[in-house]
């Protein structure tokens, strides 16, 4: 860590959820063969991304192809994303290296992704390709121009994801929506669009098995994820938080993180009964009262 604000994760190997079923090493290495057959395809549909019409329907189907190849069941609720041809500011939780390819899939856009992110072999390259802006969190002089980039594409109609929690989380536990890149959002008059996602089992458990969190390298986390059977990734598209309903970004920021909380079942939405957690003590601000997490 090399300075105070560096997002920070308590999450580890103790967080995995134990006793997930597993496919065979045969299995496993079918689903890295098929993988890297999509990544080939992708690679050589790479011209073809620069034709405006065809990219996001390109990109689309890349990106449903790596969950399909890693045995990964996509389920989408909510109300379709779809900015309109406007920017908008599209916010999740923040759990595995399966975020970013599950939001593509849904709708391609653009990304705020960490620096390291461009140096991960094939994703990053993905990644990088479909205009990703690079944060470096190790230096925070670098933030405002960052957000300045942020924001221009956000006025350009361009819709950006962007994690705001700063780092992964297990699933079962989360962080804070950090208020620095909602004030791209304000700046360019645009809406911020939140995405809650949740990783279970085809049994309907919860598993944190998907999680990229602690010291673990990449492949370390494809090699537990291919292991996995049956493992359903859900992307729950939340309401749209329209320009100038927050006062200022640390109220949106709280908007954005209730709402995803609340498709979780973390928190109840906006006159339930129930005490203020201590977790949620600042959004009383936005007008919520929020339940205790049981």
């Amino acid at each position: 860590m090399s300075h105070p604000w560096m997002p920070a994760s308590p999450c580890g190997d103790g967080c995995l959820t134990p006793g997930a079923p597993s496919v065979g090493g045969v299995r496993r290495a079918l689903r890295f063969t098929a993988a890297a057959g999509v990544v080939l395809l992708a690679f050589g549909a790479l011209p073809v991304m620069f034709v405006p019409r065809c990219r996001n329907s390109v990109a689309r189907l890349v990106f449903r192809g790596v969950l399909r190849a890693f045995g990964v069941r996509l389920v989408v609720r909510g109300e379709p994303l779809d900015s309109g041809g406007r920017g908008a500011l599209v916010v999740n939780n923040h759990i595995s290296w399966l975020d970013i390819v599950a939001v593509n899939a849904v709708r391609p856009m653009r990304a705020l992704a960490k620096r390291e992110i461009a140096g991960w072999p094939v994703l990053g390259t993905l990644v990088a390709r479909g205009g990703s802006i690079f944060l470096d969190r190790e230096r925070l002089s670098t933030l405002p121009s960052t957000i300045d980039q942020l924001a221009a594409a956000l006025r350009a109609g361009s819709p950006v994801n962007v994690t705001p929690e700063g780092t992964t989380w297990c699933g079962l536990a989360s962080g804070r929506f950090r208020p620095a890149t909602f004030q791209a959002a304000i700046d360019a008059g645009v809406p911020v669009r939140p995405l809650a996602l949740r990783y279970r089992m085809a049994d309907g458990r919860e598993t944190t098995q998907p999680a990229f969190i602690g010291p673990e390298s990449l492949i370390d986390s494809l090699k537990r994820v291919a292991a996995l059977r049956g493992l359903v990734l859900e992307v729950t598209v939340c309401g749209e938080i329209a320009p100038g309903r927050a006062a200022d970004r640390r109220e949106l920021a709280a908007l954005a993180e209730a709402s995803v909380q609340a498709a979780l079942g973390n928190v109840a939405l906006p006159s339930q009964q129930g005490s203020v957690g201590r977790r949620y003590a600042g959004v009383e601000g936005a007008g919520l009262r929020f339940a205790t997490p049981g």
